[in-house]
C-alpha cells in the first residue's frame, strides 16, 4: 500500500515520501504569503487562499495569521469566517460547511500518534477526516480532534476540546466537550443571557 492509501484508510503512515513534503512546502509558502498580506490586500488574500485550499466558496474571510500543514486537504463552504490564529493540521481531509463561524485561536487536527512511545519513535502517525457541517459556530480557543464531525447548527463553547462527534443543533462545552442542551425556542427570543432580540 502507498502512504497516501494508508492516510486515506486511517492506517499508520509516514509523510516523507510520495511528494508529500513538496505538497506541504507549497502549502506553507502560500500560507506565508497569505499571512504577509496587508489588511488592504483583500483580493490578493482571497486569491492566495483559493490556491492554498482544495475548495472554497465564493464568499469567505480568514483573518491572518493562518497555520496549515498542507492546505490542499481543506474545503470551506460559502459565507465562512475565521478569526485570527486558525490552525488546521490537514494531513487528511477537513470539510467545513456553509455559514460557519470560527472564533480566534481554533485548532483542528486530523492527525494523531500512537500512545506507545516505541511506536512514536518510528515516526508513524494516523489521520482521520474532520467535518464541520453547515451553520456551526465554534468559540475561541476550541480544539477539534481527529475524526470528529460537528453537526449542523451546533455551537461549541469557547475553550472546548472536542474528542467525539457532536450532534446537530446543540450547545456543547467543556473538556472533554459534552452536550449542554439543545438549541430551542428560547434562543429565538434571547441573543445573550437576558438580552432579547425584541429590545434591539
Amino acid at each position: 500500500m502507498t502512504e497516501r492509501e494508508n492516510i486515506a484508510q486511517g492506517r499508520l503512515f509516514t509523510d516523507m515520501t510520495e511528494g508529500l513534503p513538496e505538497e506541504r512546502m507549497r502549502g506553507k509558502e502560500l500560507m506565508t504569503a497569505f499571512n504577509g498580506t496587508l489588511p488592504s490586500d483583500m483580493e490578493k488574500r482571497l486569491q492566495l487562499a483559493r490556491q492554498m485550499f482544495r475548495k472554497t466558496g465564493d464568499l469567505f474571510w480568514i483573518e491572518p495569521p493562518l497555520y496549515i500543514a498542507y492546505g490542499s486537504h481543506i474545503s470551506i463552504g460559502e459565507n465562512f469566517y475565521a478569526n485570527c490564529n486558525l490552525t488546521i493540521i490537514d494531513d487528511w481531509e477537513v470539510d467545513i460547511g456553509n455559514n460557519v463561524l470560527f472564533g480566534p485561536n481554533i485548532t483542528i487536527s486530523t492527525t494523531g500518534h500512537p500512545l506507545d512511545p516505541e511506536k512514536r519513535r518510528e515516526g508513524k502517525m494516523y489521520a482521520f477526516k474532520v467535518v464541520i457541517e453547515d451553520d456551526v459556530w465554534i468559540g475561541g480557543g476550541a480544539i477539534i480532534n481527529p475524526g470528529v464531525t460537528i453537526g449542523r447548527g451546533a455551537v461549541i463553547g469557547a475553550g472546548s476540546v472536542v474528542t467525539r462527534d457532536i450532534p446537530a443543533t446543540v450547545i456543547a462545552v467543556g473538556n472533554p466537550c459534552r452536550v449542554l442542551r439543545p438549541i430551542g425556542p428560547e434562543d429565538k427570543v434571547y441573543y445573550y443571557k437576558e438580552r432579547k432580540f425584541s429590545d434591539l
